[in-house]
């Protein structure tokens, strides 16, 4: 009877293991899931610094006119009226001609 009831032991301890280590549900399943948390944390943590540059930036916006200017120069080309352009054009460049001025001539 003892050998019967050790037997028995020792295969349902064998498919305890087996569910654990080899079913979608045991082992593998949770390292996945482990490495999916990590991945998160980390597009998450891209993300938080994302926001705090957004954030400061709309602050900037609301508060102060120097990012608008910025945002103007950069992007727009403006330059104050107390100010002086110079662009820089490298040797050799090809410099193209200015376009011909157009005359409008009023039609009636």
């Amino acid at each position: 009877m003892m050998r019967v009831f050790t037997g028995v032991l020792i295969i349902l301890t064998v498919l305890l293991q087996y569910r654990l280590w080899v079913s979608d549900s045991g082992i593998s399943e949770v390292l996945r899931l482990q490495k999916s948390v990590i991945q998160q944390d980390l597009l998450n943590a891209d993300m938080s610094r994302r926001n705090k540059q957004l954030s400061a930036e709309v602050t900037d916006l609301k508060i102060g006119t120097t990012a608008i200017e910025e945002r103007a120069r950069s992007e727009l080309g403006m330059v104050a009226p107390d100010e002086w352009f110079y662009q820089v054009v490298p040797h050799g460049a090809i410099i193209p001609k200015a376009p011909a001025s157009v005359t409008h001539t009023a039609q009636r």
